[in-house]
């Protein structure tokens, strides 16, 4: 029985939400909305932007007031809550010493030892030690000796470098200060955390490193996030404000896709059974109401259609969009050639010398650390920001440079229509509109000024600038941030249409897996390249990084295939090792010719021949490394 009681407990209702209604003007957010939350939740909520996600956090902490219903909670409840308040939030103290502000029960005993210790040195007494004594116990039980090794291994976690816990938050941007803010909040370890949009101030690394500190936690937790991957790895319910309701999923977020779409058939076979019903009784009233003998019958149908629940349509918000890209002239084989770029700033190595290129047709995604110099080397492709070394552009390449300060750079007095005519491309009001509904802008939202927009509103404003610009080479700076999940997989299907080439700088794991085909990153200062999807990258990355996995993996592999090689006869396995020499020693020979050839003075002259050996000469020692392999696999089971 104390078992049962002990599982009631761990599953008690924290917050309860009961038929809640919420107004905004005119408009409704919620109409008789209702959830609870339990202790062991960790829910991701999500919704289009301008739904009410954020205001619903807002609710859970008195913020904003109800129009109708009631929000209770648990005594025991407590909640943190990171906010985009929190970005104007300013202090001269360290970081460390921010972060640490969570510990008060530990600090305000820690100041209390101080007392007692200055006091002890002109007044040593029984009474005095004895009550030191309990403090020290106090602060013990309280953690007090760990506090700041939690608060520097938190900071250091979600990208802070030990030299910068001592520097004034004053001096950060709001982004890390947020990232201050969050790390407080974590160290609160609150009953439930609300975080909304934790992941626009994180890099890609701090964000695996809060999935996983997430997934430990011990409270409960609400996330407002546009990312699919980190809330596939950090929820358990999936909580929709759609229709002016809150929906629950019990699951992640792929749960969620897989429960909608059924939920969805299931309500729209009902309300086309309604609406059959619906007709057939009208059809009846409209027949008999003049007869005498129906009059009362079709009087009865009349009043149950009056008080019929209708059910509503399903509204499809998987937008399906096609892109007709225009591009005034095709580029060159050759599109970006960097040789021995260098960057810096003051004592701070950016890049050394790194030498690298974009071919026709490349989808790169530029991924790692903030800080590392990303949004750097796109403003070098794109001819902004001075460097050392040179930056070669192709024959016909034709850019259009999106970042977020493209969002200030649109003309606040221009409706939408107007904006983006001013990429001169001649497309008639027409034309522009079908764009913008593909960006989720329709009927007379086109004719909105820019000024009334919201942020995620300018940031499809400005990329359907940068996409229509019939341009063949697109830089693309964190373009993702801002948008719903929506607006992401609309950007993802006209990326995949795009025939061009481009560059993409992002953080959205989910949005780098649909896009791109090479990764790029930074390391020891140079840019180096995977020529494989993000999902290939990561398995590559991992075996990398623990090469006795790595050994253990191939070992496994060469065990699954040995067995049907074990079925062929010595002389068959003879005649494939003897095939596989000679395809190796041709591989050889050639990489050794090409060796020879990139050394010459002249090659050192043709940018272009000079990359054409240089791409001929990986894929060729890609086809000897693959050989070799195979080679190994069928030496190995030689008798």
């Amino acid at each position: 029985m104390a078992k049962k009681r002990g599982l009631v407990y761990l599953c008690a209702r924290m917050i309860s939400i009961d038929n809640i209604s919420y107004y905004l003007g005119d408009r409704t957010l919620y109409e008789d909305a209702s959830l609870f939350i339990t202790s062991k939740d960790k829910i991701g909520l999500i919704g289009l932007n301008g739904t009410g996600k954020s205001t619903l956090l807002k609710m859970l902490v008195g913020e904003v007031e109800l129009a109708s219903g009631n929000i209770s909670k648990s005594k025991s409840t407590s909640i943190g809550f990171l906010n985009q308040d929190l970005l104007s939030y300013e202090s001269d103290e360290p970081i460390l010493e921010v972060a640490m502000q969570a510990f008060h029960q530990a600090l305000d005993l820690q100041h209390q030892i101080d007392i007692v210790l200055k006091e002890m040195e002109v007044n040593y007494t029984d009474k005095l030690l004895e009550r030191l004594s309990l403090l020290q116990e106090q602060f013990e039980a309280a953690d007090g000796y760990t506090i700041q090794s939690q608060a520097e291994e938190l900071l250091e976690g979600i990208g802070f470098k030990t030299t910068d816990l001592k520097r004034p938050l004053r001096e950060f941007s709001g982004g890390w200060r947020m990232r201050v803010m969050l790390a407080k909040l974590l160290l609160e370890k609150p009953s439930l955390l609300m975080l909304d949009e934790p992941t626009n101030h994180l890099d890609l690394p701090s964000i695996q490193w809060i999935e996983t500190y997430l997934q430990n936690y011990e409270g409960a937790y609400i996330i407002v996030s546009h990312d699919r991957t980190f809330l596939n790895s950090t929820v358990n319910k999936i909580v929709e404000v759609y229709s002016n309701k809150l929906n629950l999923y019990p699951g992640n977020y792929d749960y969620y896709l897989q429960e909608k779409e059924l939920r969805n058939e299931v309500q729209q076979n009902a309300f086309e059974n309604q609406q059959q019903k619906i007709k057939e009784a009208e059809r009846f009233i409209e027949r008999f109401k003049a007869k005498a003998t129906k009059a009362k019958q079709a009087q009865s149908k009349l009043k149950q259609l009056e008080k019929l629940d209708r059910i509503k349509a399903v509204v499809d918000e998987n937008m399906h969009v096609n892109f007709k890209f225009n591009f005034k002239t095709q580029s060159g084989r050759h599109v970006k050639r960097l040789e021995n770029i260098s960057k810096s700033y003051g004592d701070l190595d950016i890049l050394i010398n790194t030498t690298l290129g974009l071919q026709r047709g490349d989808k790169v995604a530029l991924i790692g650390a903030n800080g590392k110099g990303k949004s750097t080397v796109l403003r070098i492709i794109a001819g902004t920001e001075v460097h050392e070394g040179q930056v070669e552009t192709g024959h016909n390449v034709s850019t259009s440079f999106y970042a977020q300060h493209q969002l200030e750079a649109l003309n606040i007095n221009n409706d939408l229509v107007e904006e983006l005519k001013q990429e001169g491309t001649g497309k008639n009001e027409q034309e522009l509109r079908g764009i913008l509904g593909c960006f989720l802008f329709s009927g007379d939202e086109v004719f909105k000024k820019i000024k009334v927009l919201s942020g995620g509103e300018k940031s499809r404003v400005a990329l359907a600038k940068a996409l229509i610009s019939e341009a063949n080479f697109l830089l693309l700076d964190e373009p993702t941030n801002h948008l719903d999940i929506l607006s992401v997989g609309i950007l993802v299907q006209a990326l995949q249409q795009y025939e061009g080439t481009f560059l993409v700088v992002s953080h959205d794991r989910h949005f780098i897996t649909k896009v791109a085909n090479k990764i790029w990153w930074i390391e020891d200062h140079q840019l180096k390249e995977y020529p494989g999807n993000y999902e290939d990258y990561q398995w590559w990355m991992s075996q990398r990084a623990s090469p006795t996995k790595s050994k253990v993996t191939k070992e496994k592999k060469t065990k699954t295939k040995e067995k049907p090689i074990k079925d062929k006869s010595q002389a068959t396995l003879n005649r494939e090792i003897a095939n596989i020499e000679d395809q190796i020693q041709e591989r050889e020979a050639l990489i050794k010719s090409l060796e020879t050839e990139m050394t010459q003075p002249d090659i050192y002259q043709d940018s272009d021949r000079l990359s054409e050996l240089n791409d001929q000469f990986q894929k060729v020692k890609n086809e000897a490394n693959l050989l070799t392999k195979e080679w190994e696999i069928l030496i190995s089971n030689i008798k």
